[in-house]
């Protein structure tokens, strides 16, 4: 009999799977670092016309070790602790909310891959504009050298970070009702773009093609979701048969 209880094993192993494919994947698409740069410099060349090339200025303005340690650190934090937090708290909580996350997470990170793959593109840090790799300077954990074993360094487009952290936000919000905590959850997206583009780690154009990828997921995942309550024997197949 097919039952729609989301079990806690059954949720690891999809994530592991999921992640693992997706890890491996951008690693095998990781591309030059000429064609990568050309990239970036389009980039640049496309926020300069556009009058929104505002990487450099917001790195200076937020400068000062202090401020750019915490920076530096909620860069790390946003996928190696606040992703997973978050699912695992929705899982207890709300567990219509964390099927919508969790499938919007996966189908982004499918759709990201092959965009990887197809169009490298070297990060601020890394892109010989002037801009420090922040992170490496300030955080525990470098993203320079043997660390890259671990991560593709030329997958700034689309913004992953950005993209969940908007989409943590708002499922977060939607799974409480006090207003102050859904406008504190609510604020996480622009923090962690704000986080991303002054550590130069990100273009602005990488902030939006994260939003939008990470839109797509939402509509691959639901599109999926629905799919499997009408699978037979699921209950909204079951609603639609007579008894």
């Amino acid at each position: 009999m097919f039952t729609s209880r989301i079990t806690a094993r059954t949720e690891l192993k999809l994530f592991g799977v999921a992640y693992l494919v997706y890890v491996t994947a951008r690693w095998i698409a990781a591309g030059e670092l000429g064609p990568a740069t050309a990239n970036a410099d389009w980039i640049i060349e496309l926020e300069r016309d556009l009058g929104v090339g505002v990487e450099r200025s917001v790195q200076q303005a937020f400068s000062a070790d202090g401020v750019m340690w915490l920076l530096s650190n909620v860069y790390l934090a946003a996928q190696l602790v606040v992703l997973p937090a978050s699912l695992i708290w929705l899982y207890r909580r709300n567990k219509d909310v964390y099927r919508r996350l969790r499938d919007t997470v996966i189908a982004t990170w499918m759709i990201s891959v092959p965009i990887f793959a197809l169009f490298p593109v070297a990060p601020p840090r890394l892109a010989d504009m002037g801009m420090n790799d922040a992170v490496s300077e300030q955080a525990g954990v470098a993203l320079t050298g043997s660390s890259t074993v671990f991560y593709n360094p030329l997958a700034a487009v689309p913004s992953l970070h950005c993209g969940f952290a908007f989409a943590i936000g708002i499922a977060l919000a939607a799974a409480v009702r006090s207003p102050w905590l859904k406008a504190l959850f609510l604020s996480w997206g622009p923090i962690v773009s704000l986080t991303v583009v002054a550590t130069g780690n990100h273009y602005v154009f990488d902030v939006a093609a994260g939003i939008v990828v990470s839109l797509a997921g939402l509509y691959v995942g639901s599109k999926r979701l629905s799919w499997s309550r009408l699978r037979p024997g699921s209950s909204g197949a079951r609603r639609l048969v007579p008894a």
